[in-house]
């Protein structure tokens, strides 16, 4: 898990390093149209960058996201002057098998950008995060 100084930093990491980080790095304007998809983000949901460049996140690259907890969540962050980052366990239901990750929205600086970053977590750190962390959407 990243910490609250890592994602800060995040805001201004250029999309070169983005592209060679150790978990899925997702940036979207304030609709959600995604304008850059990492390597990482590409294996893990096994899509090809090209394939989901100018798509929307929520509706058309991954719609298990278009729910409250996720897309609705990512709505009330954007509107937020004073939060950098908000943090939650999520699960993911690909077709070539489930992922517990935990989804971090963070302010890109200077932008009008967002990054939705996914890192990948065993269930045997998203249980003890079902305390904390809102929703865990898991069965």
């Amino acid at each position: 898990m990243l910490d609250r100084a890592a994602l800060a930093a995040l805001a201004r990491v250029p999309l070169a390093e983005l592209d060679v980080a150790p978990f899925g790095a997702i940036i979207v304007d304030p609709v959600g149209e995604i304008a850059h998809y990492n390597a990482y983000e590409a294996e893990l949901a096994q899509l090809a960058p090209e394939r989901v460049i100018g798509k929307n996140f929520f509706h058309h690259v991954a719609p298990c996201t278009a729910v409250s907890a996720f897309e609705g969540r990512f709505l009330e962050f954007i509107e937020l002057d004073d939060d950098v980052s908000d943090s939650f366990a999520y699960f993911f239901p690909f077709a070539h098998g489930d992922a517990s990750v935990l989804v971090t929205f963070v302010k890109r600086a200077e932008s009008d950008a967002f990054l939705i970053v996914v890192e990948r977590v065993s269930r045997a750190t998203i249980a003890p995060l079902a305390d904390i962390y809102s929703p865990i959407i898991a069965p």
